[in-house]
């Protein structure tokens, strides 16, 4: 692909690029076949300011493939797939809880260690605990809400479910025979808040505070916060729940009183939290 000279670059007009942004910044040069070719490998990169923008930069680049005589078909399927992920996406969100939620975070327990422990049968291990949580969720009436790399986020309109879910995370998981004989397992971390749906999903200082409380945990251990505790109905008598005191929790502003959720099967005795106690 040719390379622009910042003085070739800033002689050529707008209709070369296919996205110029509000401050008037010009990107994805398209003023040759190489450079649509180029753009239309980068289109998902580009972080477009709205829908409308990004509706304006893939006209723009459509034509300037027609007019070298491309045939973008990559670029269609890349961008039918994206279509229907968003479709898929949205029709999910309608049905998640609004107001006030129950956030439920899993994290895996030495991750990366156990990635250089099991190579390429690390994936394999990773979509079985995604499974497991996902149908655990959904037994209980929750919503998964995001999952990467070895993190979850589910959302349920109420504690008692999120606890339900998270008690038959840890017992399937704590059942399960992994690769080599490895210990694969989660922490989780329950609390219930006030939050805003828009469609980038989730926002608020729950969101935060449930993360926060499940980093604080150990592999296997399950806890809720105080608030969470406080907005059961009807505690299940599947589990228990002990108090742990306060603690300090990362970017919070006040001290969070924590709770670990007890049940059979389950591991009671943990290290120390990962976080700094109040000595309350």
């Amino acid at each position: 692909m040719p390379t622009l000279t910042a003085s070739a670059r800033s002689r050529l007009p707008d209709s070369a690029f296919a996205y110029i942004d509000s401050r008037g910044v010009r990107r994805l040069p398209i003023h040759d076949a190489a450079h649509v070719r180029n753009a239309l490998a980068r289109f998902e990169q580009v972080g477009f300011e709205d829908d409308a923008a990004r509706a304006r930069s893939r006209e723009r680049l459509l034509r300037a493939a027609k007019k070298h005589g491309i045939v973008p078909l990559g670029f269609f399927d890349g961008q039918l797939r994206k279509e229907r992920e968003t479709k898929v996406r949205a029709a999910d969100m309608r049905r998640w809880p609004r107001g006030t939620v129950t956030f439920l975070f899993t994290d895996i327990e030495g991750s990366t260690a156990l990635l250089r422990r099991l190579g390429d049968r690390y994936a394999a291990v990773l979509r079985d605990v995604r499974s497991a949580i996902r149908d655990a969720v959904r037994a209980a009436g929750g919503s998964e809400v995001d999952a990467r790399a070895d993190e979850f986020f589910a959302a349920f309109k109420g504690p008692a479910s999120a606890l339900v879910a998270a008690v038959a995370i840890q017992r399937g998981l704590g059942a399960k025979k992994w690769p080599r004989g490895e210990i694969v397992c989660v922490r989780i971390g329950v609390h219930t808040g006030r939050s805003t749906l828009g469609e980038a999903g989730y926002v608020g200082i729950a969101v935060h505070t449930a993360a926060r409380i499940c980093s604080a945990g150990h592999g296997g251990q399950i806890l809720a916060s105080s608030v969470a505790i406080g907005a059961l109905r009807s505690p299940s008598a599947d589990y228990r729940f002990r108090s742990l005191g306060e603690y300090e929790l990362p970017s919070l502003a006040e001290p969070m009183a924590l709770f670990q959720i007890e049940a059979a099967d389950l591991r009671t005795r943990f290290p120390r939290l990962r976080t700094s106690t109040t000595n309350k």
